[in-house]
């Protein structure tokens, strides 16, 4: 990485850095570029009694040290099913390790021990001058605050990656179900229902992933809990499902399932294929590990053309008794025009104080703090790259369908006016970036950026920093900082 570090600086190339290539954005890939993938990196130690370098008064921490390459599946294996404990990392299993922890993190239980980001303990970083850094809270701690949250390829190469670890709770599991309602009226009442139901029995750390509300009057139920057995997580419910099967205006299109299992196997593609086949999906490759596995819903995103993608920080103020009927409205009304999923996991109010104690640190966007959830409204269509066969992308679809997802945005939005977005997931064209991402943190990573890279090689669009390029990050923009050291980008990408 050194090696090539040094040669895109010294010639003047476009350098993108890419790990599980999940960017919605297109971070992790550029055209005219030298590209670095980290996927080979991929290799997991577990750690018992970790120290940081230069924090030798520290306890030591249970801990994983991954490469950046590594997959959260990789993680999740050697940590949780061979290892019995509990690393916070994403909920895609495919996701690479380095890119979610740079962006905050969330991951399936992020309402109970909070973002990865947070429980990054030491990073090895290859910045622009090439040099190797250890980044901890005692070693380059300003590029240890920035790497928490900042965004990925902004500020480095992160070659490797140390996360604490916890204690593994006893039982995990997940509950899923699709209800519709038979009047426009009475999905209106459901909706209500569902924010009044979710305040009162789900807003604690158990409960994560989603509910999704969609135009045809149809909610999606998609939970996952920890820390409750399956007759508990049942039980819980057991209100709602006689309050809808005391109504004859709602049907069960698919029944509420419950299902929960011992927390070590969570990730364990065997016990899948025993216990629950079809839910994950081995990878049947030549070659492939066999622990390498994702789950059957995350199929659909595999060369996805992203028509528009939204998100809002919901914040938990909306939860309040005489906040709700506006929210449910608000809801009912976004639904007219697109389909509304709230991830709780992707939100820190209810968290447990000390997982939001620890979540202050990061660079992320503070609102993500006081969120009961993240809105996520997006749409998409089949892969549509040159060449593939289908008849290409249909462009007049693809902007109609952007414009009501942007209409359905605007209408959630009149209960939650100046909500941020999460960087990883967020809309391509969002303006005013800086404030939408990071808030007021902005500034702080700003100057992390220009103390650590202070000439532009690293180039994200939408960036730290790269308000100093142009679109195509091959242009400085003028008043810019200092061009010393661009020459060559600017007329002759590499």
């Amino acid at each position: 990485m050194v090696a090539a570090v040094n040669f895109a600086r010294t010639h003047n190339l476009r350098l993108v850095v890419k790990g599980g290539g999940h960017s919605y954005q297109g971070g992790s890939d550029a055209p005219d570029s030298l590209l670095l993938w980290t996927r080979h990196m991929n290799e997991a130690s577990v750690r018992d009694g970790f120290v940081a370098q230069g924090c030798a008064a520290a306890p030591p921490q249970a801990a994983v040290t991954l490469g950046a390459g590594a997959m959260w599946i990789d993680a999740y294996d050697a940590v949780t099913t061979r290892g019995g404990r509990y690393v916070q990392g994403g909920g895609c299993t495919t996701v690479a390790v380095a890119g979610l922890v740079q962006s905050g993190g969330f991951g399936n239980f992020s309402k109970n021990y909070g973002t990865a980001a947070a429980g990054l303990l030491e990073a090895e970083v290859v910045t622009a001058d090439g040099a190797v850094r250890i980044a901890n809270a005692c070693s380059n701690p300003e590029l240890f605050w920035a790497l928490k949250g900042g965004g990925g390829g902004s500020l480095g190469v992160v070659t490797r990656l140390t996360l604490r670890t916890r204690a593994l709770p006893e039982t995990m599991g997940a509950l899923f179900g699709t209800l519709k309602a038979g009047t426009d009226e009475a999905y209106r009442a459901l909706i209500a229902k569902l924010i009044s139901f979710y305040q009162s029995a789900l807003f604690n750390p158990h409960w994560g992933e989603q509910i999704a509300f969609n135009s045809d009057n149809v909610v999606n139920i998609s939970l996952v809990f920890q820390g409750l057995s399956e007759e508990q997580a049942t039980l819980l419910w057991a209100p709602f499902v006689e309050w809808v099967r005391a109504r004859p205006e709602y049907t069960f299109e698919s029944p509420l399932k419950c299902l929960a299992m011992p927390a070590r196997h969570f990730w364990d593609a065997a016990f899948f294929a025993q216990h629950a086949p079809g839910l994950m999906l081995a990878d049947a490759r030549p070659g492939a590990p066999a622990h390498h596995a994702q789950w059957k819903g995350d199929l659909d995103e595999a060369g996805w053309f992203i028509h528009a993608y939204r998100s809002a920080w919901l914040p938990a103020a909306l939860l309040g008794e005489d906040r709700q009927a506006r929210l449910a409205d608000a809801v009912f009304r976004c639904t007219r025009h697109w389909r509304v999923a709230f991830h709780f996991n992707k939100g820190l109010a209810g968290a447990p104080p000390e997982a939001i104690a620890a979540a202050r640190d990061p660079a992320m966007h503070p609102q993500a703090l006081d969120a009961f959830a993240l809105a996520i409204i997006a749409g998409g269509g089949k892969p549509a790259y040159p060449g593939m066969p289908g008849g290409g992308a249909d462009l007049a679809r693809a902007r109609e369908r952007a414009a009501g997802i942007a209409k359905a945005m605007e209408a959630l939005l009149t209960v939650a006016p100046g909500a941020g977005s999460y960087v990883s997931e967020s809309d391509y064209f969002q303006a005013d970036w800086q404030t939408a991402f990071w808030g007021a943190n902005y500034p702080r990573l700003a100057a992390a950026k220009r103390q650590y890279d202070p000439h532009g090689l690293f180039f994200v669009r939408h960036g730290v920093g790269s308000a100093d390029w142009s679109e195509d990050g091959f242009s400085p923009q003028a008043p810019a900082i200092p061009a010393q050291g661009r020459a060559g980008r600017g007329r002759t990408p590499g």
